[in-house]
Order: structure tokens, then sequence, then C-alpha cells
């Protein structure tokens, strides 16, 4: 059985976000978070590890009313790349969480979200570990280590599919709430995750509807050990693993930064199958201004970092899963982005258009219409966060005065790719006027 109690104090929750997010309130949201605690068994490489105790914690935002709720769960497996639980899915998709009337966990899985640690992208976020950054809410929390922490993700999901039972107590973070379907979402450490239990979880705990596998490496996070966190290094060495059949669909949606880069997803790549969808996005990095907002110039880069729009193609991708998984049409299928030399003694690029925009993949307005050069693949050496955060380069104002008559002509022919990206299925039309609005004809010298 598993018990929850609800947090309070302290200095409210701790979840890294750098970005505006929306009102819950405005949208009759209610959140709340949890300590959830019981008995897990653990999985190492060298076989089963014994049941042991665990107190983690969970955030919720969720409908107040039932009658608003669309049915349909969305867990966010937390990044603890920072050394602290950040939410990176969570701030692209937000504004279709509360537009489509889901509810949203956010789950510490992983140890280092509870206990602390350094972390793999050298940023100094302060305290590590919830307990450290506020004792007096999070002290009782507890995490034994990331043998558990599949099992622990699958144990949680089932309990959150029963709204109605399976606690110790009637208090349940969904209580009141009808739920139908439970996604599974994770980016960048938490998604090489993702890949591990899809692989050799996901069936067997059958918690999840569907998975939304965002900016993975080219293998699978390695499998934890008691007392310990996991050592990401294994996902970027290891050999490439490729999603294997299973009864959800997946949905795994990959940045240029992710296709090439240390993290070598091209390895990896594979066919779409009637369970299995791959977007590649041109124009886009492994994080971009979306995750960093107005603390931009902290992370030091050299260039801007990129302003590609994959948060809203990451929305439509979450539309595509949840009617997916509810046994609806499966989402369009995409070309890969064009690469070459991956069969030669250095590493591949990519192929890209005549601005410098990468070819192939799925393609954003602001890609297909470009004032500007937006990659997830930057010269090296750089910091690793600014690996991560690509660039963005504007296009000189004779370059543009060749591409377009006037701001006018810009801003038709940019209207026209929205609607093409609406139309194709790639972007929703609820981002439409989010979409015209991400115009930038301020570029343009007239």
């Amino acid at each position: 059985m598993v018990m929850f109690k609800e947090l309070s104090g302290g200095t409210g929750h701790a979840l890294l976000a750098a970005s505006p997010l929306p009102e819950l309130a405005a949208h009759g949201y209610a959140e709340d978070e949890y300590a959830v605690g019981g008995i897990v068994g653990g999985t190492t490489e060298a076989g089963s590890a014994p049941p042991a105790e665990y107190v983690t914690r969970m955030l919720v935002r969720r409908p107040r009313r039932d009658e608003d709720f669309n049915g349909t769960v969305i867990v966010e497996w937390l990044n603890v790349s920072s050394g602290n639980d950040a939410a990176p899915e969570y701030s692209y998709v937000a504004a279709e969480v509360v537009r489509g009337g889901y509810a949203w966990v956010g789950l510490s899985a992983q140890y280092t979200g509870v206990e602390g640690g350094d972390g793999s992208v050298g940023v100094d976020t302060g305290p590590r570990g919830l307990a450290a950054k506020n004792p007096e809410r999070y002290g009782a929390l507890h995490h034994p280590g990331d043998a558990y922490c599949y099992d622990l993700f699958g144990q949680l999901g089932r309990v959150l599919r029963r709204p109605d039972g399976q606690t110790e107590s009637s208090l349940h973070p969904l209580g009141g709430l009808t739920v139908r379907r439970l996604l599974a979402v994770g980016e960048s450490q938490s998604a090489m995750a993702l890949t591990t239990y899809v692989n050799r979880f996901a069936d067997e705990h059958g918690a999840y509807d569907g998975y939304l596998i965002h900016s993975r490496a080219l293998a699978g996070l390695p499998l934890g050990e008691v007392g310990r966190p996991i050592d990401i290094s294994g996902a970027y060495r290891g050999e490439p693993e490729k999603i294997r059949s299973v009864q959800a669909p997946v949905f795994v949606v990959q940045t240029e930064t992710d296709v090439l880069t240390d993290f070598r997803y091209y390895l990896a790549r594979q066919p779409d199958t009637d369970r299995l969808r791959v977007w590649e996005v041109a124009g886009t990095s492994h994080a971009d201004l979306v995750q960093i907002g107005p603390f931009e110039e902290m992370l030091g880069c050299p260039d801007p970092v990129n302003r590609g729009q994959q948060q809203f193609v990451l929305r439509a991708a979450l539309a595509h899963l949840d009617r997916w998984a509810a046994g609806e049409s499966a989402p369009p299928s995409a070309a890969p982005l064009e690469i070459t030399g991956e069969s030669g003694p250095q590493r591949p690029s990519l192929v890209t258009d005549a601005v410098g925009n990468a070819r192939g993949g799925v393609r954003t307005p602001c890609v297909e219409v470009p004032t500007e050069v937006l990659s997830g693949v930057v010269p090296e050496p750089v910091s690793r966060i600014c690996l991560l955060f690509g660039s963005t380069t504007a296009l000189p104002g004779e370059q543009l005065a060749d591409l377009y008559r006037s701001r006018a002509d810009y801003l038709d022919r940019y209207a026209g790719a929205v609607e093409q990206g609406i139309a194709d299925g790639f972007l929703l039309a609820s981002d439409r006027e989010a979409l015209l609005a991400d115009a930038r004809p301020e570029h343009l010298p007239y």
C-alpha cells in the first residue's frame, strides 16, 4: 500500500522553472504537493534488489472539478540534470495542459532529486536535494537509490490510476477525478530513463497508456544501484538502443542537438510503426529560450540561445499522443533531419538550406519562413550548458531583402506556414494566435 501526506510550510514547493507559466487558479486548477511513501522492489544490472522503503514527493496540478477534466493524467519524470528536480516538459506544454483539461503530476523518481547530487550540466543552483533546500517541508523524504527508480515510477503510476483506492487513507492527489489514461513524459535525462523504462518495464507494469520521450541520447539510462544515483554517462557511451515493440504507443521528439553532438541519436534511428512515432524538429536545440527565459545572460554563452518553436511542436505531439492512447488515429509521420557523413570517420553534420537552417524534419514557421539561423549544433568548444542551448543568428539585412519584398510579404508567407503546419498536424489550431505572435518582422529593415 502507498501513503500520501500533503506537504506544506517552509518556503513552498521546490521545482525549478525560469519562464512564466500559466496562472493555474485562473484556469480552474489547484496545485498541491504530497509526500508519497511505500515499499518497492528494485532492479540492478546484477538482478533484483531487496524491497526498500521510500518517501518521495509528488507535485500535482489538476482541474478542481471533474467536469473540467479530460480524463488524462500526464506524469512527468522530473529531470535531475542540474542536481535538483526540474520540470522542463511542463514548461513546454503547460499551455496545452490547462486549456485541454489535463491533470499533471511531477514525480521525484530519482535519487538525486530527493537526496541531492552534482548533476551533469555544470550549473550552480544552490543547495541540492529537497531536504537541503527546505528541511521544514521535505525533511521526512527518503530515496533508497536509483536501483528503485523504475519500479517506483511504475508503482506510483498504478496508484494514480485508482483515485478510489490503493492507498492507506482516503487522501489521494486525484480524488474526485475520473481517470481514464496516464501518459508518461520526460525530457533529456528523464527521456533516457523513459527509454529504459519502456524497453524493460512498461509492459510488465502496465501503468501507463502512452509515452512522450523528448530529447533522448543514443542509449537509455542505465539501471541504478542501491543507495546511489545513476551514472548518466552510460546513456552516451552505451550501445544504440531502439524502442522495442510495446503495448502502449511511444512518441519520440528529438532536436538537432539530440540527433548529433554527443547524444548521437542518429545511431539509434528507426522507422515508425503502429506503436512508434519519431519527430526530429528542424531549428531546435536540446534546451532553448523557453527553458531559460529572462535568465539567458546568466548562461554566459557566446551567442543568443536557440529561439526555435519546439514548444508548439511538443504541444501538438502531446495532443496526438492523448488521442492515440485513447484508440484514435495515430499521429502523422515526419521525415528525419537530413544529415551527411554518418558513415565516415568524422561526426556527421546537418544538411542545411540556402540560409543555413537544417533541411528535413518537422518544419516550423520560423524555419520555413526564416529571419534567423536557428541551430541545435554549436561550434565547440563551449560549455556543456551552452552546447545544450544551441544558438540563434540573425540573417543580415541584405539577405532578408533578397528573401522578402517587405514586412507585409514576410508576414503573409509566415502566416501561410502556420496554416500549413496546422494542416499537416505538426502544430495545433489552438496555438494559431501564439504562433502568429511569434513572427519576427522586426528583423526586416523595412
